[in-house]
């Protein structure tokens, strides 16, 4: 058998007749790398089978709300496993909350966790690939801190009320969860909330107390508070930690400089210089 007849390539539009996608539905998941389909006659796509299964796994999956870093995850280590030509058995590819399974009529696996919920089965039908749903009655798993933050990360440009309540879930799950405290801590400060957020970081630091970004971002809201002694005591705690980042110094360098403390003003200054090096 030739490599045309293993890769049984698919153009545009007969993706757009067997899957029910529009073209810039497809055009957008190849621009978000979920599909990297080969170009033929004219500059055409040519798309695989893989390419086929993997669109429309994505797709689906992007209906359900996933995050998308966590579909493009799933699905480079899919592509991987999927063959260069559908089995005769078959191949059954299940989705459960934000993770990936596959299974042949040997085994299951799945990309991630090994979670399913929701199915849809891949078969030959003379030819070409047929899919058809199979919703099962499964109890759902239990979320993780760390799923609930990249759902939370995102919904950050879209709905950010949404990210922000997902976060507090977060802490609420894993209260030592740094990211969430600095991401959380971002959000109320871009929404001018600033007291909040320095309080966010207060309780961040009682329990994160070496966490160089933390320090960080507290001083940039004491700082926008107007608390400048404060801001420069959490910059310096910060630089303690971490010397290397750049600009704490030039942030410290600036307040103290405003403040008229020259001499620590231009030590700052300079090891900001140093490290743009």
């Amino acid at each position: 058998m030739t490599a045309l007849h293993h890769e049984t390539p698919h153009t545009l539009r007969s993706i757009q007749e067997m899957l029910g996608l529009s073209r810039s539905a497809i055009t957008g998941l190849i621009a978000s790398g979920f599909v990297s389909p080969r170009r033929g006659p004219r500059n055409a796509y040519r798309f695989s089978f893989r390419d086929v299964v993997l669109l429309r796994t994505a797709h689906d999956l992007k209906q359900a709300d996933i995050p998308t870093r966590k579909i493009l995850r799933a699905l480079q280590r899919l592509k991987a496993t999927l063959p260069e030509e559908l089995p005769l058995t078959g191949l059954r590819i299940t989705a459960v909350g934000n993770a990936i399974a596959v299974r042949d009529r040997e085994s299951q696996w799945e990309a991630e966790t090994g979670q399913l919920l929701m199915d849809f089965d891949v078969a030959a039908a003379r030819g070409s690939v047929a899919f058809v749903d199979r919703r099962r009655h499964v109890a759902a798993p239990p979320v993780s801190a760390d799923e609930l933050f990249a759902r939370a990360e995102a919904l950050e440009s879209t709905d950010m009320k949404a990210a922000e309540t997902i976060y507090r879930t977060v802490l609420t799950i894993a209260p030592d969860h740094a990211d969430a405290y600095l991401n959380l801590g971002a959000i109320l400060c871009e929404s001018d909330r600033q007291a909040e957020a320095a309080e966010l970081y207060d309780d961040a630091l009682r329990r994160l107390p070496d966490v160089p970004l933390l320090h960080f971002n507290r001083a940039v809201a004491l700082e926008d508070l107007g608390r400048l002694d404060e801001a420069i005591r959490s910059y310096e705690r910060c630089l303690k930690l971490d010397p290397s980042i750049g600009d704490a110094h030039f942030n410290v360098g600036r307040l103290h400089d405003h403040l008229g403390h020259r001499r620590e003003a231009i030590r700052h200054f300079s090891a900001y210089r140093r490290l743009q090096k």
